[in-house]
């Protein structure tokens, strides 16, 4: 049976890890996240695990090794899993689609919520060390940094739009019939 790989991309706190763990509790689905690589430089250098830090972690390394590093090594990745359904959780620029696409039975997911819903998710979860203490001023700042402006363009290239403005149990849903 071929594999299906999902990528999903998304504003801050839009649903991508919680559709990510819904797939892999639910299908099975194998996950990987952009973020994990930049996460493990964080701790091996006795970083906070802050979006600020993630972030310029993240352009250092492109700047110095190339803009497509991380999408070579999540493509290698993705390749190299035995699983039938892969998530890609935190695709952010074309770049990182590139060497995706190539990959059989790839779909690039736009999971897709409103600014303020966003902010509620965000100020309830405990992904980054400084998301629960965010001001409603400092999340739209974020949206600023260099590795978010891009998301939009990639939003734009999706193959499938999810909805992510409703209840968890909508998202499911959405998710059941992608899958299927």
């Amino acid at each position: 049976m071929p594999k299906i790989i999902l990528g999903f991309t998304g504003l801050i706190a839009c649903g991508k890890g919680t559709a990510t763990q819904y797939l892999k509790e639910k299908y099975q689905a194998e996950t990987f996240r952009f973020s994990t690589m930049l996460r493990d430089v964080c701790s091996r250098l006795y970083m906070e695990h802050s979006r600020e830090n993630l972030s310029g972690i993240s352009t250092v390394l492109r700047e110095f090794f190339g803009q497509d590093l991380m999408a070579k090594v999540m493509a290698k990745d993705v390749e190299n899993s035995q699983a039938e359904l892969i998530v890609v959780d935190g695709i952010r620029r074309m770049e990182d689609v590139k060497y995706l696409r190539v990959l059989p039975n790839f779909k690039l997911v736009s999971i897709e919520s409103e600014m303020k819903i966003r902010y509620q998710r965000l100020l309830k979860r405990d992904e980054n060390s400084d998301d629960q203490n965010k001001t409603w001023e400092q999340f739209q700042a974020d949206h600023q940094l260099e590795t978010e402006l891009t998301i939009l363009d990639t939003m734009k290239a999706a193959d499938i739009v999810i909805n992510n403005d409703g209840s968890l149990e909508d998202l499911q849903k959405q998710l059941d019939k992608l899958v299927n």
